[in-house]
Parts: C-alpha cells; structure tokens; sequence
C-alpha cells in the first residue's frame, strides 16, 4: 500500500480522479477545503479528522453500494474493538456514534467508454475537538466520545487491511 500525504488539498477524492494510481493507493489529507460526500453534500475537513481515498482494484463487483457497505461494516467493527464504542450504521454511506455522524463514505467510478477506476472516499472524524453551531448537535468525533487522541496512522492501517481482507472475502 502506498500512501501519498498532502497537508492541505481540496479534495483527496478528486486528486485520486485526476492522477493514475495503481490500486490500494491512498491519498490522505491531514485537512480538506472542498471535502464532499453523497450528492455533493459539503463534509466538514479540518485539522484533526481523518480525509483519505482509496484506489479501488479491478473486481467483479458492479453495484458500488456493496463496496460502500463493506467499508462501513469494516470501520464500524474497528471502532467498536478498538474504541469500545457502539457504531450505527446508517445505509447506504454512513456511520453514527451516540446519534451523532462520525464517518461519511462515497464510493465513485471514473467513467469513460468502461468504468476507469474506482474509489473510495472516508471521512473519519477523529481528533477534532470542536464542531461549528450548525454541526454540534449532529456531528461527533472519536475523541469527543473517548477523550483521547486517536492515531491517525494505526487506525489508517487497521481500516485499509480490514476492507481488503472484507473485499477478498466476497469476490473469492
């Protein structure tokens, strides 16, 4: 798996989009300015969360609400293991904490005459600290839940080797 870091960017979705990356190339953002998810919904990306997309491999999988179900069910295991908390998933693209959002995914080909390249965009909200107004009653962080700082490389790793393992399961 390789990483490509960046400070301050957009969007690691997009950049994924633009760039040819083999698969399970991760870009990773320590803060977004144009972060988005479904139906270009704005995702709040500032220092402290977790902002990265995925290369996806060529697989046998046409419907992307599969991927995108297997990655919640991958992040919300990790965070009832690792954190002791109780995740909710609410389908198709997102994890909740206590009822407030804590992860958003998008799942997204790149078409041209044949699907391109897919990927997969994750918005973990883990280190941050303080939420706008317009989100305090309906956002959440790892951090907030657990008062302690998450390692963004450890659990980076642990989510990315728990999708391949999920993703091999189901096109084996």
């Amino acid at each position: 798996m390789k990483i490509i870091r960046y400070k301050k960017i957009s969007s690691t979705s997009e950049l994924a989009k633009e760039l040819k990356l083999e698969a399970w190339t991760v870009i990773l953002a320590d803060e977004q300015t144009s972060g988005y998810g479904r139906k270009g919904r704005e995702w709040f990306s500032p220092k402290g969360g977790l902002y990265f997309t995925i290369v996806l491999p060529r697989i046998g999988i046409d419907d992307l609400q599969i991927l995108t179900f297997l990655a919640a069910f991958s992040i919300g295991k990790i965070i009832k293991e690792k954190f002791n908390l109780e995740p909710f998933i609410k389908l198709p693209n997102d994890i909740y904490i206590n009822q407030k959002k804590i992860c958003g995914i998008l799942t997204e080909n790149v078409i041209g005459k044949n699907v391109k390249l897919s990927i997969m965009g994750i918005g973990l909200n883990t280190n941050i600290e303080e939420f706008p107004r317009d989100l305090k009653d309906v956002a959440t962080s790892l951090k907030v839940e657990t008062g302690k700082k998450v390692n963004h490389n450890e659990i980076l790793k642990k989510i990315i080797t728990e999708i391949k393992q999920n993703l091999r399961t189901i096109t084996q």
